[in-house]
């Protein structure tokens, strides 16, 4: 039984795997597995989100001095996790599964991400759910198209897709999702998987979808900046020069970074010791200046609505950068993307004391564009998340300042596995 069993079901399979021959369009059975793909990576980010907002609220309510101990017990949690549970691993080991494993995300270690990045993220560490999220629906990618049997390029492909419908869900930039998912994998050829583009954007958009039914995010821009009209030819001049000095500030994070990732490379302790040591550390930072605290979803809002001082905002400039690199290094997970935005948004405010007579949506779009480029070597989807996630319409000047940062980037990228090889 068991044998004549598994003949019928590859039988069912193999027709399966026919395109509907009764189908004129190019709609085809692939479509409703990049569909399917997209439903489950927006129940996944919304139930996420869920979580990770009661979390956060709860933990909100230790302020002042008792963030300290606050962060450092979550730190110390969630590296047990890792401990116990399996390392998950960073941005780095998707791209080489990406590029060098066929394409398949392993989902063993997706209950160790999950629960660590919570508590990081939830408590207060200047990380994302971007990163969690991608890691966990690339790897739902995987698991579907090793149920459906496929392999080579149509594998690697649904991993991608999987991977740009949890980035959609958080950001709501179904096209900008779907870009960042193949950008992210390879900084000199960003177009090497564009046979994935297709699956991205359908799961992408199914994403979207569920994700806004639930949690109602990426309605509408996520952060405000004043109207911006485009009527100065010198406009792009300024974006350009702006991106400079945001790559400046990109270049200073970058190797501030791997400073800290080779200290706490030299402490020989488990894991969770290095993840209490940052969550203390941390706790310090947020103490003296709270809005580096949580990974700036709502702080950047509040930071543009706010008078603060040109000496203010260096301060700020300056604990962000090393709170994202503390949090980066010391073990907790997460995603950077969000925080290098709330750098580049500080960083346009500081600017805009200078020449307050130049328009400040330009100054500080052209920032946020300028050092996420330079940082994760993604120039076109930074261009199309930003004009999405600020409203801001002309985005021209916003593809001026992320080429920019994009091509004066350092040639050792910070994601080590985007090298050439």
């Amino acid at each position: 039984m068991k044998i004549k069993k598994r003949r019928k079901l590859v039988t069912y399979l193999n027709i399966l795997d026919q395109p509907l021959k009764f189908n004129p369009f190019v709609f085809s059975r692939t479509f409703l597995i990049w569909a399917l793909l997209g439903l489950l990576g927006g129940l996944m980010a919304g139930g996420y989100w869920i979580v990770l907002q009661f979390i956060t609220e709860k933990m909100a309510f230790f302020d002042g001095w008792q963030v300290i101990p606050t962060m450092a017990i979550a730190g110390l949690l969630a590296g047990l996790i890792i401990h116990y549970f399996g390392d998950p691993g960073e941005i780095n080991l998707i791209v080489n599964n990406i590029r060098f494993n066929k394409g398949k995300l392993d989902p063993k270690n997706n209950t160790s991400m999950i629960l660590s990045s919570l508590l990081c993220i939830g408590s207060g560490g200047s990380l994302g759910p971007e990163g969690p999220l991608v890691q966990v629906t690339g790897s739902a990618g995987s698991w579907l198209g090793k149920v459906l049997r496929l392999k080579g390029e149509e594998l690697r492909s649904l991993s991608i897709a999987g991977m740009a419908s949890g980035f959609t869900a958080l950001f709501g930039a179904p096209l900008g999702g779907s870009l960042f998912s193949l950008e992210i994998l390879h900084h000199k050829h960003a177009v090497e998987y564009y046979k994935a583009i297709v699956p991205a954007l359908v799961a992408s958009c199914f994403s979207y979808v569920i994700f806004a039914f639930i949690i109602h995010i990426g309605l509408e821009p996520m952060w405000s900046l004043p109207n911006y009209d485009m009527n100065n030819k010198y406009d792009f001049a300024y974006a350009i020069f702006f991106a400079l000095l945001a790559t400046i500030l990109g270049w200073a994070f970058i190797y501030i970074t791997k400073f800290f990732k080779t200290l706490f490379a030299k402490i020989k302790s488990p894991i969770y010791i290095k993840t209490l040591i940052g969550g203390v550390i941390l706790g310090i930072i947020s103490y003296y200046y709270p809005i580096t605290r949580y990974f700036s979803h709502y702080e950047i809002s509040h930071l543009l609505a706010s008078n603060a001082t040109m000496g203010l905002l260096a301060a700020i400039i300056g604990a962000k950068i090393l709170a994202i690199s503390i949090t980066v290094t010391s073990g907790w997970r997460g995603g950077f993307i969000i925080p290098l935005f709330f750098l580049g948004a500080d960083l346009g405010l500081f600017i805009h004391q200078f020449v307050p007579s130049i328009s400040l949506p330009l100054t500080v779009v052209s920032c946020m564009a300028a050092i996420n480029a330079c940082v994760t070597r993604t120039p076109m989807s930074t261009t199309i998340l930003l004009s999405t996630l600020t409203g801001f319409a002309y985005f021209i000047p916003i593809l001026f300042a992320s080429l920019t940062g994009y091509f004066l980037a350092p040639r050792i990228p910070f994601i080590s596995s985007q090298g050439d090889k």
